[in-house]
């Protein structure tokens, strides 16, 4: 950790700061041997001593420092008095300029984004794989183990990234995970301003954080409010006894997330899901303890500052206090209007992911300024459309009446769409192995309203068919080691269907760079008829006709049914293939996912 001075000083968090920042009140938790027997004590222009915070543990302060607008970088110094007044030791404390490199914006729907779990990625420094200070080693052979992926093998594989049409990447995340077991995926915090040295240094994360915006590329980092991991520092020296709910005792969850919002609920039901804690290694935070409410709002504020991420992915939602995720989402917003974040609310009904987005009108009055959710709803209205056959009308039945219900949400469009992600099996396994389907899904996703997200090696037909863990669900990408038989980059080893998806998943997600119906225009569908779904996307300078067929047979679409958005003598252009379609009539092959330019 950084922020260190005397040997009683163990930490200082966050570890610098900066001027100029939209807020003006800046937290430092400090942690030391009995540093309540000292007072604090500042000087230097342009900054104030608000208070000084003593907490049940007489190891911990919390100062609370106001930074006024014209104050310059520097270092302060922080002096630590005795009860007789004398100063007994001093701890510096560097206040930043912020960087002019770069603006704090955020993912967009022109961006398509690769999840990424870093572990399981590539291996672009092996020498970072084991770490003297680390509970767990590297052991590629078992899928729960750490297998050696970090953030140079991200950098290492970019020029890939990008030639693949990915314009954004969220990594499953990267802070210290030091753990005894299972801490390759990064749900388990132990130190929430330190990139986990098995992935490399926060210097890395930045210049990957650099290197991606070079490329036109933001980043999206995935945080978690919930939760810490067991082996984190303060539990074991808490600095409250509230700090972590339940009395730091493991209670599991409900995870009956719908007792927050109805009207029937008992309140220990609604306790036991908030409350409660996913497993024993994951204490779970009591956000409502203020002083832990600030440290991680603050924390948020700093990585956003110190990276110049391109956007939030939330872990588990709703878990948390639902007052604190209204003050931490418009305390985030608030200070950088341009950003952009999603949340994990894993519910299939819409109305429960409505409740969270900035701009719902509740019942209950609970306002939020989270922009997004990652839509559950859809993913599994697709994957029912594609896998179960309808009685009624049309197999995407179930896909066109879930679009209908997006009058429910102030926004449908801010939603994170995807297939698939690190928590299910990947869509081509859910698909059967069915190349035929999962070609429908990615073209699906790929132009509906909302940014779309793709796991790493979907694009390659990557499965875990027979083995639905999460390790295996997370493999490793083929050709991130060295001595791997098969490589994405190279296509070495690559089967022709994979090879032939990847070159079609290629030209779709590098056409869609340029499809401005598809970034921001409007929606229409079309009642789906046998086996094919018709939508539009379209706006003032493109209209753009997408077309899914299910059916084993083709079909002959007759394009009159269209004409609100087909004019008479107007002609369809596939925008893959540039082929010319005349005529009042178009015959859609078997299994055929077309998009097409309407001129």
């Amino acid at each position: 950790m950084t922020g260190q001075s005397q040997s009683w000083i163990d930490t200082v968090e966050p570890p610098n700061w900066w001027v100029g920042m939209h807020h003006s009140e800046l937290q430092l938790m400090i942690h030391g041997d009995r540093l309540v027997q000292l007072t604090p004590y500042v000087d230097f222009p342009g900054i104030r001593l608000d208070r000084a915070v003593t907490v049940e543990s007489e190891n911990y302060v919390f100062l609370y420092l106001h930074i006024d607008e014209e104050t310059q970088p520097g270092t302060f110094v922080i002096q630590w008095k005795d009860p007789k007044g004398r100063t007994v030791g001093r701890t510096p404390y560097r206040l930043e300029a912020r960087s002019p490199d770069f603006e704090i914006t955020g993912y967009t729907n022109a961006d398509v984004v690769c999840l990424i779990t870093p572990d399981r990625f590539a291996n672009g420094d092996s020498s970072n794989d084991a770490h003297p200070d680390m509970l767990e080693g590297p052991n590629r052979t078992i899928d729960f183990g750490r297998h050696g992926g970090d953030l140079v093998g991200i950098e290492q594989h970019l020029d890939y990234l990008d030639s693949m049409g990915f314009t954004a990447i969220w990594l499953n995340p990267v802070l210290e995970n030091n753990q005894p077991q299972w801490s390759y995926h990064g749900y388990s915090t132990t130190d929430y301003y330190r990139v986990d040295p098995r992935f490399g240094s926060n210097e890395d994360y930045r210049q990957l954080v650099q290197s991606a915006r070079d490329k036109g590329m933001k980043v999206i980092m995935d945080m978690i409010m919930n939760h810490c991991g067991s082996e984190h520092p303060w539990m074991k020296d808490l600095p409250t006894r509230d700090w972590v709910n339940n009395d730091n005792t493991f209670i599991p969850t409900t995870h009956r997330r719908t007792s927050l919002r109805d009207p029937y609920a008992a309140q220990s039901d609604v306790k036991g899901f908030a409350d409660g804690w996913f497993v024993e290694t994951m204490p779970d935070l009591n956000q409502r303890q203020p002083l832990l409410a600030d440290y991680l709002i603050q924390n948020t504020l700093w990585w956003i500052e110190y990276l110049g991420i391109g956007g939030i992915r939330m872990d588990t939602y709703p878990y948390s206090d639902a007052a604190f995720m209204s003050r931490w989402s418009c305390a985030v917003m608030d200070a950088y209007p341009e950003f952009n974040m999603c949340g994990e609310e894993w519910s299939l009904n819409p109305s429960v992911l409505a409740y969270w987005q900035a701009g719902q009108s509740n019942a209950n009055g609970y306002t939020s300024c989270l922009p997004g959710l990652l839509d559950f709803p859809l993913h599994d209205a697709l994957i029912t459309s594609l896998t179960e056959e309808e009685s009624w009308h049309s197999d995407w039945v179930q896909m066109y009446e879930m679009l209908g219900n997006d009058y429910l949400y102030p926004d449908a469009s801010a939603h994170i769409i995807f297939p698939d992600n690190h928590d299910m099996s990947r869509i081509h396994t859910q698909l059967g192995d069915d190349v035929n389907l999962t070609r429908l899904a990615t073209y699906f996703f790929a132009t509906m309203r909302g940014t779309p997200q793709f796991y790493y090696g979907t694009e390659i037909l990557m499965s875990n068919t027979g083995d639905d863990s999460h390790g295996n669900i997370r493999s490793d990408l083929p050709g991130g080691w060295d001595g791997d038989a098969v490589d994405v980059r190279s296509g070495r080893g690559l089967s022709d269907e994979s090879q032939a998806f990847q070159s079609e998943f290629r030209s779709l997600m590098n056409w869609r760079k340029t499809a401005s119906a598809i970034h921001d225009g409007r929606l229409m569908h079309y009642v789906p008829e046998k086996g094919s779904y018709v939508y539009f996307r379209f706006n003032d300078d493109q209209k753009i006709m997408v077309i899914l067929n299910k059916s084993q047979e083709p079909e002959v679409m007759d394009l009159t049914r269209f004409s609100e958005m087909i004019p008479a003598g107007a002609h369809v252009v596939n925008a893959l293939t540039g082929e010319r379609h005349t005529g009042g009539e178009l015959t859609i092959p078997a299994w055929a996912a077309w998009v097409l330019v309407v001129e």
